[in-house]
């Protein structure tokens, strides 16, 4: 979808929805520049109130709105930058016309790099200690933390959890999740929250008639003993469209959707035939349906969204059967993270059969072949990382040689960062820059 059309129809959808009576409009032009070099920003978002747009090729933009009887609040983000958010105040003078501004909105380049904590990892104090500590030392500027884990767990009380009938919960290991946030941005970090979408057993559980079902009608049940939420179901998108808005409340820079696909398996039944000429077609709207819905949900926060998808997505041209279609997802988000584990590269790739002696190759080629089917720059992708031992080939532990080898894939193609991903949250300063001083 082109980008001005997208920010029409949430502009619109967003009007619909209603928003509180403001005063006299006023046309607020400016620019959006890179605060480092100056240069304009083209296709950067800009939102205020109700009203969406995208700067041009010169980081123009004009937006004509109703400012408030006190102030109101713009706020502009790109791919590559720290989104930013401005106060305009406004005089009583100026709202007895109207009001003709020029403002510039200045933002600051930034390439995440980040490790992944679960919801017992931001929880424990050893474990995120760690984390942060590494984070000192390093070239480490991002936290990856589990708003709503694999399990469906939420690590602080959420309203969210009560409304989908999940509570109550017994298992919080954060007690206060908005002092933590305020002291990890205070420490400057970029904070991503990661949402588990589609595999949700404690949601299944609630609401048995929303689950993937197998071949005989049973619930069906991942190598884990989990169960899958039917994509194809809209009313069970509304949970995780709820945590991702509590997310964005709390004062995440980013939403990142995990598992937003349908399962790897073969066999299943959904509440919509799976299979003929047309059940590709079906899944990569479903998909598509959702992160739509969720941009709609997010854009009143002008928070970045993300999606993880499966390295072969990257080379394979239709929707890997999981409803994740490279071309289809490129204009639903702000950032697209490609697992691109060697381990999970069981064919290997073109000229690389044996993954594990080639994690540049792996990485380095999957991107640029993105890059190259989509048309879109390097800052739009950001693609995780195996620093976690190999499961598939020869059960190599990931250090410094193979860690730093993916990180330079990822740096020359321009990506905007990379994240490590260890499911036990440890990790090490191998393979990792050494941060350097602040002048």
């Amino acid at each position: 979808m082109n980008a001005r059309l997208l920010a029409a129809a949430l502009s619109l959808a967003l009007s619909l929805l209603g928003q509180s009576a403001l005063a006299t409009p006023s046309t607020l032009q400016g620019v959006v520049r890179d605060q480092q070099s100056g240069r304009p920003i083209a296709q950067a978002t800009v939102v205020l109130g109700p009203h969406i747009v995208i700067s041009d090729e010169r980081g123009g933009f004009s937006v004509t709105a109703e400012l408030g009887a006190t102030q109101s609040r713009i706020s502009a983000r790109a791919p590559g930058y720290r989104s930013s958010e401005h106060v305009l105040p406004i005089s009583s003078d100026a709202r007895t016309q109207p009001n003709h501004s020029a403002i510039t909105l200045n933002l600051s380049p930034l390439r995440a790099k980040g490790v992944y904590l679960s919801v017992y990892g931001i929880g424990s104090s050893s474990l995120r200690g760690d984390a942060l500590a590494l984070i000192g030392k390093t070239e480490l500027n991002t936290l990856v933390i589990d708003v709503k884990g694999d399990r469906g767990l939420v690590p602080y009380r959420s309203a969210a959890l009560a409304r989908a009938g999940l509570g109550p919960q017994k298992i919080i290991t954060v007690r206060d999740m908005p002092t933590l946030i305020k002291d990890l941005r205070a420490r400057g970090l970029y904070l991503i929250a990661r949402i588990v979408t589609f595999k949700d057993d404690a949601l299944v559980a609630a609401h048995p008639q929303w689950a993937v079902r197998d071949a005989q009608g049973a619930i069906w049940k991942d190598r884990e003993g989990l169960a899958w939420i039917d994509p194809f179901q809209r009313a069970a998108w509304t949970h995780s469209l709820d945590m991702a808005e509590e997310a964005a409340q709390l004062g995440f820079d980013e939403v990142q959707f995990d598992y937003v696909r349908f399962p790897d398996a073969v066999g299943l039944s959904f509440s919509r035939p799976n299979h003929g000429p047309d059940a590709e077609a079906a899944r990569i709207a479903a998909i598509g349906g959702f992160l739509t819905a969720a941009r709609q949900r997010l854009t009143p926060y002008n928070v970045f969204i993300s999606a993880d998808i499966f390295g072969y997505v990257s080379w394979n041209s239709n929707d890997t059967q999981i409803g994740q279609q490279l071309e289809a997802l490129a204009d639903l988000v702000d950032y697209l993270s490609p697992m691109l584990y060697p381990s999970g590269f069981h064919l290997g790739i073109p000229d690389h059969r044996n993954p594990m002696e080639a994690p540049f190759e792996i990485v380095e080629h999957s991107l640029r072949r993105a890059i190259q089917r989509t048309g879109l720059p390097g800052a739009r992708f950001r693609p995780w990382l195996q620093a976690f031992r190999d499961y598939a080939f020869d059960h190599r532990d990931f250090g410094e040689l193979e860690i730093r080898r993916q990180i330079e894939a990822a740096d020359s193609v321009g990506s905007s960062g990379w994240l490590l991903w260890n499911p036990r949250n440890r990790y090490g300063s191998a393979g990792l820059a050494e941060r350097k001083p602040q002048p």
